[in-house]
């Protein structure tokens, strides 16, 4: 006879084989023998006041680990609340498991508390939904989830875990075992596509590198840099590609993208999908007569939107280490006059840009409010953008110098996972720097987790461009049905978010302005605790942004 353990604990026993160490969780009496388990077995229970921000720190803990992070909440509400954060990850392409409590078997059907169709929920968003049936199988099933998450593409799963099979004891003798089903290489690319690949870009005038969140999964920013370097080839990224090659390296360009695809002959796109971020891969943002080169580990999102020369279903490491091997084709001896001209464009761009940065207006400029954030961050710091338009400004300005140093919502656009991104990365690297940039809109959305970092020693510091408004989306509203009777669009610039986060327990200031933002942001890293600067910019700014249209 074995050791006799109950359901929870059998979950937590495999969360360690699949080299988990954090929960995140809200507390519910579905899931209560999960939490048991974990405190047996080590791992670290870190809980929130809204399960939106679970399924959001699950989610990130997945991209800074390349793990999935897991999430686990009660039934009905829990799980529901929980939705919004797995769909982020589910179009972000982030590993995680979402763990769901759910009314006993025994009552199926009955009415109990907090059921739900959940299920049916999560299939839309999830890779894979089980519900466990039997304690035994507890570990198998959990098993399956994992591997599905982390299968090309990745994103989340769902198991759905019945009270009574959580909480009852079984024989440790009679545990399924988690059988060995898993992938161990990666879809590799046709070599015949391949040499055509690589002709075809040796012959082209005006080659250009997109490089999207598939590169980062792939963690192939070693073969992305000897392509970039061998064959001298303009970079762009997007998605978690930010910070995949170093800030300063030669062939990584960002300010020319849109004139770069305009003009380009032949684009490389590696891991990317032809959505709103990339014009859909059509005119006018490509021209008519462009050859692609779509790369992805899933069949379906080549040529998505657009036609292709070469569509190659392969992981994006395996194929750039087979076009690598073609190095003597691709070769060229020095820069060619496309890409020395980009990066004169580049430099010309980005002067103009500096000079925009330096007005000591109060309230603060929005591109000053940029520039000294990306003047004070540390170069080793993650930093996670968390909102619209002041985001898109602070991206463009500070310099990413390590892969997953950059986090943002991506394609979904679902604000509010700050404060959840920054306490699970301030879990997986204790000893870096964890910046959040916040609109003020986007901070409402889960700032009482300020209290959750507070209580569980997660300090970050949070930095708020407060323009008393939902600032991207007035500017759209203002250009499509004028200035006039504005509705729903504006914020209070009195409102004090940095009094909220000390009544908290963390650091909080105010900043009218830009000489004052760096002092403040030093003195919030010198509390030690979580900490926010809620700087008062400039609300009648506005910048250019097609975002609302999605085009």
């Amino acid at each position: 006879m074995g050791e006799q353990r109950h359901g929870g604990r059998l979950i937590a026993d495999q969360l360690v084989a699949e080299g988990v160490d954090a929960l995140f969780t809200l507390t519910g009496g579905h899931i209560s023998a999960i939490y048991d388990g974990c405190k047996d077995v080590g791992i670290r229970v870190i809980d929130v006041r809204h399960e939106q921000a679970a399924a959001h720190a699950a989610d990130a803990y997945g991209r800074l680990t390349f793990r999935p992070g897991v999430a686990a909440v009660t039934a009905g509400p829990g799980v529901t609340d929980a939705i919004t954060g797995v769909t982020n990850a589910y179009y972000a392409n982030s590993p995680m498991v979402l763990l769901g409590g759910r009314n006993p078997l025994a009552l199926e059907g009955m009415g109990a508390l907090q059921d739900a169709p959940q299920i049916e929920l999560l299939r839309p968003v999830t890779k894979r939904a089980d519900t466990a049936l039997e304690t035994r199988r507890l570990r198998e099933v959990l098993g399956y989830a994992f591997r599905d998450a982390l299968s090309p593409r990745m994103g989340p799963t769902y198991v759905d875990l019945p009270m009574d099979v959580l909480m009852t004891p079984v024989d440790s003798d009679h545990v399924v075992g988690v059988a060995d089903q898993r992938f161990t290489v990666g879809p590799g690319p046709d070599p015949d596509a391949v040499a055509a690949a690589a002709a075809l870009l040796a012959g082209a005038e005006h080659p250009v590198i997109v490089s999207g969140s598939g590169t980062y999964w792939a963690q192939a920013w070693e073969e992305l840099d000897q392509l970039a370097t061998i064959a001298q080839l303009p970079v762009y990224v997007n998605g978690m590609s930010r910070g995949i090659l170093p800030s300063a390296h030669p062939h990584l360009l960002g300010l020319t993208r849109k004139q770069a695809l305009r003009q380009a002959d032949v684009v490389l796109a590696l891991g990317v999908d032809f959505d709103f971020r990339l014009g859909y891969g059509r005119p006018p943002s490509y021209g008519d007569d462009v050859k692609v080169i779509h790369v992805d580990p899933q069949a379906d999102k080549v040529g998505h939107n657009r036609a292709v020369e070469f569509g190659i279903v392969s992981d994006v490491g395996a194929f750039l280490r087979a076009l690598l091997r073609h190095d003597a084709t691709l070769g060229r001896s020095g820069p060619t006059a496309w890409l020395t001209g980009l990066r004169d464009d580049e430099a010309g761009r980005a002067d103009a840009r500096a000079a925009a940065a330096t007005s000591d207006a109060s309230p603060v400029h929005p591109l000053r409010f940029a520039h000294e954030v990306a003047k004070w961050v540390d170069p080793d710091a993650i930093v996670i953008g968390d909102g619209g338009d002041i985001v898109a400004h602070t991206a463009g300005q500070v310099r990413v110098e390590h892969p997953g140093h950059w986090m943002d919502p991506g394609p979904f656009g679902c604000l509010g996972v700050g404060a959840p991104f920054a306490m699970a990365a301030k879990h997986v690297h204790p000893d870096k720097q964890v910046l959040v940039v916040y609109g003020d809109g986007s901070f409402g959305f889960n700032g009482m987790e300020f209290e959750s970092a507070v209580r569980q020693d997660l300090p970050f510091v949070g930095i708020v461009g407060n323009d008393g408004a939902w600032g991207e989306m007035k500017a759209f509203h203002e250009r499509v049905y004028g200035a006039d009777g504005m509705v729903a669009q504006d914020l209070s610039q009195a409102t004090g978010y940095e009094r909220m986060v000390e009544a908290l327990g963390g650091h909080g200031e105010r900043v009218e302005r830009p000489e004052q933002i760096g002092p403040a942001l030093d003195r919030a890293v010198e509390s030690g605790v979580p900490a926010l600067v809620n700087v008062i910019m400039d609300r009648d700014f506005r910048r250019e942004s097609a975002a609302a249209y999605g085009a």
